[in-house]
C-alpha cells in the first residue's frame, strides 16, 4: 500500500533521536519520545494529511517549548491543537505567540483543512533547543550551527520526501533565510525561498500591525 504523505510524516517525527548534549549548555527537548504526543502526532497527520498531494514547506528555525516542542507539530501549541485542529489533548495549555500568530494566519487562509491541503510546516532543524530554561536557536552559535549541520540537512532531505512542491519554500524569520539559502544553495531543494518577518517577532515587535502582516501573507499564500 502506498504511503500517503502523512504517514511519512508520522515515521519521521515519531522516529526522530535526541543527539547527546551540545556545547555551551544547550540541550534537546524531544516531544516524540513522549508516548502520548506520538499519539497525536499520529492523529494530526492522519487527519489533515492523508493523501499524496504535493505541499509547500513553510519552515521555521526549532520549535519553540510551548508550541511545537510540546505537541510535536510545527508551531502548534496545545491550544490550538484542541481549539483549531480538533484534536483534544491533556498537555498543558501554555498558549505561544508564534503559534496565535500562526493559526490567525490558517483563519485567514480559509481554515486549518485548506490550509494543510495546500502547506506543510516544520523546522530547519525540528527539535527543540533549550539553554537556561528559554528557547535557543539553531544559529545563536556558530559552533552549534555547524555541529547540527549535517543533521540538518539529511533531516531537511528526508522532509522533502514527504512529498515537497520544489517551486519555493516559505522562510519564517529573516535571520534564518540565510541559513536556509546557504543549505538550498548546496543542495538545491527549492527554486525560490520566500521570506517572512517570524511570527514571534511580529507579536512581540509588530503587534499593532498584525491585520497588514496577515493581509500580505494571504496575498502570497493565495498565490500557490
Amino acid at each position: 500500500m502506498k504511503k500517503t504523505f502523512g504517514s511519512r510524516a508520522t515515521e519521521f517525527f515519531v522516529n526522530l533521536k535526541t543527539p547527546g548534549r551540545l556545547t555551551h549548555g544547550v540541550t534537546v527537548m524531544n516531544p516524540y519520545e513522549n508516548e502520548i504526543t506520538s499519539k497525536l502526532v499520529k492523529q494530526f497527520y492522519k487527519e489533515y494529511f492523508n493523501d499524496n498531494n504535493k505541499r509547500i514547506y513553510i519552515i521555521g528555525i526549532n520549535p519553540g517549548r510551548f508550541g511545537g516542542g510540546v505537541t510535536g507539530i510545527g508551531f502548534t501549541d496545545p491550544i490550538n491543537l484542541e481549539v483549531k485542529c480538533g484534536i483534544k489533548n491533556n498537555l498543558d495549555k501554555k498558549p505561544e505567540l508564534s503559534s496565535r500568530f500562526v493559526y490567525s494566519l490558517i483563519d485567514s487562509f480559509g481554515g486549518v483543512k485548506r490550509f494543510y491541503e495546500k502547506f506543510f510546516i516544520s523546522a530547519v532543524y525540528p527539535l527543540a533547543l533549550i539553554k537556561e530554561g528559554r528557547n535557543y536557536n539553531f544559529y545563536d552559535s556558530e559552533k552549534i550551527y555547524k555541529s547540527l549541520k549535517p543533521e540538518i540537512i539529511r533531516l531537511l532531505n528526508q522532509q522533502i520526501s514527504f512529498g515537497a512542491e520544489n517551486r519555493a519554500v516559505i522562510c519564517l524569520g529573516k535571520k534564518n533565510e540565510k541559513y536556509l539559502k546557504e543549505i538550498n544553495e548546496e543542495l538545491k531543494f527549492w527554486k525560490q525561498i520566500i521570506t517572512f518577518d517570524h511570527p514571534r517577532f511580529i507579536m512581540q515587535y509588530r503587534l499593532k500591525k498584525l491585520d497588514q502582516y496577515l493581509e500580505k501573507y494571504i496575498t502570497v499564500l493565495n498565490s500557490f
